[in-house]
This record gives C-alpha cells, structure tokens and sequence, in this order.
C-alpha cells in the first residue's frame, strides 16, 4: 500500500478512518482524522482513496518589508519541523516560507529570515555547535536583525541558552524557543510558542531568555532568563520553570502582549554585540552519592574543572574529598554546586564544608549545575589562570545567580 492512501480499518472494535503511513514490526501505522497514530492488522484496512497527487511547489509566504526584521537560527527540535502525512517522518523546515508556513501568524509580526544551523536530536548538541551557535546570532544582530529566534529541542535546550549567555553580550533580545509536543499531535505547543517567542523578540527585552508556555493552558508564555532556568517534566507543556527567581517576563496569549519585570535586561539599541565564544571542552560534572568510590571522582584527573552536585548546602563524603583535593593540586578547578534546586551552596556551616573549602573547592552559589556546568567551560576558555577562574565562578556574569536568595526560594 502507498503511504499518504485513505484507508478505514477496526481499531479496539471500533471502524475508523485515517492515512496509512508505513508498516513497521507487523503493524500499519494509521494516522487518524484526529491526528495520533495507531497500530493495526494490515488485514484489516480497507482502501477509501489513493493518496492526492503531491503539489510541485508551494506558495511563498508575503513579508511585510515595514515590520521589524527578525531572524530565525535551526538547530532541529519539535517546534521547526513539520509532518509528511504521506510518511509519518518529521522534518525541519528549511527556509522562512517553510517556518511561516508552519506556524501561522508569524508573518503578522515581523519579517524574517532563517538559517538551518544544525538538524539534530537535541541530545546530540555539543560546545563546538553553541560556538558556531553563539558566532551566527552575533552575525544576526550586527547584520541588522532587532531580535534572534533560535529553535532547539527542548531536552537540552536550557543548557545551550546557557552557554549562549555566556559567550554572547547581546544588545537585543535572543530567545530559545522549543515544542513539547510535535505540530500533528492536538495538544501541540509549536504555534504558541513560536508566536509568543517572536513577540518576545521584538519586545524591549535585551538578554538571553528562553520563552515556553507558562501553565498548561493556552493563556500566556513565561520568559525565563537563559542562566536560570530547567526542564522540569518530561512532556509537560509547562515543563520549563526559573529558579532563584521569578520569570523575567511573560507573553499574554493569544493578545502577544509582552510584560517585562523589573529584574529583566533591557535592549540597548546602540549597543553592538560582544563575543568571547571560546570554551574549554575538558570540563566534566558529577553527581555525589552516599557510598561514591573517590574512583569516581579520580577519573576526571587531567580535566581543568570540574562542577560537582552535593548534597544539602554542598557536601561530599570524607574519601571524596581527598579525591578533590588531589585533583584541585594538581590544576582543575573544582566547583561545588548542591542537589537541592533552590536555595545557595554555604560551605562554612559544617566541618565537612570548611574541609572542601581548605581543599580549594569554590562554592557554586545558587547556580544550577548545568549552568555552573557551562560557565566554567566558558570562564576556563577565558582565563588559564586557576585563581583568575575561581574570582569569575563566584562572580555574577549573567544573572546566573544573586548576591541574595530570592524571597521564598
């Protein structure tokens, strides 16, 4: 059978109607009218009508030259793509026809063009691409765009914004925006997001900033600073949430009224774009566990850093710390960041602490570990000096962490 051909087939003794896409492990995949894909019987499918002749071409999509310029970096992810009916396949768009044709709306916002930086599972991401990453977003802004869109899937999406705030001094807003859930299912994200992430990008916002929604309905998009924030559910819509503080602004839906918190960097439009996008790739992270063998922390001999998660307020066992301590004499900065998602690392509290301390271990603050993960690779693609790093660990650079907790975190 050709995939993209009308079939109706039973289904848990109920007649149904969709496309078939492909057979896989001795199933028809049907896609149904209602768009989610089920597995059948091929003998139960029934042929309505061949698949539709495909169309040559498709229109281009009209630009507002009068509408503020905007420019669009891939690098794979739900939200850029689109689904092949005829295939099942998702692919990413490629030009900005293709992204305007796929999130309707957009074309009412701004003007854009797009780049495909990379076509990639987001767990496939890697410091050499935040470079290049970091390199055309600075390309973008000096070239005339008043706000970077970058799509990204969403599993390791708040590292490379990160890693982007880092290396970038931006001028104006740079928002990563990804989709939970992909364009063919009902609950899809992509649209919201995507209209929410160019209001955002053309709004007085002059930072790193990743904008997703806000609660699990379709009423507003948090803006959360790129340097604190976590993925905190697998498929939530919702899933992106801030620590240390409160989202540094929000995109009401459907009206894409953007409001700014005090908290929040404003554009600086005669302010051209810094780069410093060199990161030392030989940084590692690990997690402390009751029971750790120092063996574990003994395999990051000849790193020149190291982030590790304790536990509480910033704590390893006794054997773990000479472990560190024998890394830290011998050159690699060691950064302790804590398991606990909110509040700060204080090693002075407890005798386990003050000996991490006399180790030469510095205190993470309230970064997270992925975050203090990515700063170190960019501080130590800055300094060779090991005490000049560990002045900028404990430094805010970014927003990355307060001089005090936020209230009630």
């Amino acid at each position: 059978m050709e995939s993209g051909t009308q079939v109706t087939c039973r289904y848990a003794g109920t007649d149904l109607e969709g496309t078939y896409i492909t057979d896989r492990d001795g199933k028809a995949v049907i896609k149904l009218n209602s768009g989610y894909n089920i597995g059948v019987d091929p003998s139960c499918l029934s042929v309505v009508a061949p698949p539709e002749a495909t169309e040559a071409g498709e229109m281009a999509v009209e630009q507002n030259a009068s509408l503020p310029q905007l420019s669009i970096i891939s690098t794979g992810g739900t939200i850029a793509s689109r689904v092949d009916y005829r295939t099942g396949a998702v692919t990413s768009q490629f030009t900005a026809d293709d992204i305007l044709r796929a999130i309707p709306g957009l074309a009412d916002i701004a003007q854009f063009r797009a780049e495909v930086l990379a076509t990639i599972l987001s767990e496939n991401m890697t410091p050499a691409i935040w470079q290049t990453l970091a390199e055309s977003i600075c390309a973008e802004i000096k070239n005339g765009a008043e706000g970077v869109m970058v799509t990204h899937g969403t599993d390791t999406l708040a590292y490379s914004a990160a890693a982007v705030s880092f290396m970038l001094d931006t001028p104006a807003p740079v928002i990563f925006v990804g989709s939970q859930r992909s364009a063919d299912r009902p609950s899809s994200d992509n649209v919201m997001n995507g209209l929410a992430s160019a209001a955002a990008a053309i709004s007085d916002l002059g930072e790193v900033a990743v904008v997703m929604h806000g609660s699990t309905n379709d009423d507003a998009c948090a803006i959360h600073r790129g340097t604190r924030v976590r993925k905190m559910h697998t498929s939530r819509r919702d899933a992106f949430q801030s620590f240390g503080m409160e989202p540094i602004g929000t995109v009401a839906y459907p009206s894409l009224d953007v409001t700014l918190s005090g908290d929040a960097v404003r554009r600086r439009p005669d302010t051209e774009p810094v780069l410093a996008a060199t990161l030392e790739e030989k940084v590692g992270m690990t997690t402390f566990y009751p029971g750790m063998s120092p063996d574990v922390v003994d395999a990051f001999a000849g790193y020149r850093g190291l982030v590790v998660c304790g536990t509480g307020l910033g704590h390893t066992s006794a054997p773990v710390i000479a472990s560190l301590k024998a890394l830290i004499d011998a050159g690699t900065v060691v950064v302790m960041t804590s398991q606990c998602l909110n509040g700060r690392v204080c090693d002075r509290v407890y005798d386990t602490g003050r000996d991490l301390l006399a180790a030469g271990v510095v205190e993470g603050e309230e970064m997270l570990p992925e975050v203090a993960y990515v700063k170190l690779m960019w501080v130590l693609g800055q300094t060779t000096d090991t005490e000049e790093a560990a002045r900028l660990m404990a430094t805010p650079l970014r927003g990355e962490f307060g001089r005090c907790s936020y209230n009630g975190f």
